[in-house]
C-alpha cells in the first residue's frame, strides 16, 4: 500500500493520480462542485472518501441512463 492511499486528505494532483485523470480535469471536476474538497488554512484538499462518493455517483447515473439503441 502506497503513502497516498493512506492518507485522509489528498492534494488535487494526488486526487487525480488516483482517479487516472489529468490535473487539469481534476480541477475541472472539483470547479463544477463534482467532487468535494476542504479548505486546511490556505490549502485545497480532496478528502479520500469524496473520491469513493464520485465513482458511486459516475455508477448510479450511468445505471439511469436509457438503454440506446
Amino acid at each position: 500500500m502506497t503513502t497516498t492511499d493512506t492518507r485522509i486528505v489528498l492534494t488535487i494532483e494526488q486526487a487525480a493520480q488516483r482517479l487516472g485523470i489529468g490535473r487539469t480535469t481534476m480541477y475541472a471536476l472539483v470547479k463544477t462542485g463534482q467532487i468535494r474538497t476542504v479548505t486546511i488554512g490556505r490549502l485545497r484538499r480532496v478528502p479520500a472518501f469524496c473520491l469513493d462518493e464520485y465513482v458511486q455517483n459516475l455508477l448510479t447515473d450511468s445505471t439511469t441512463l436509457p438503454n440506446a439503441a
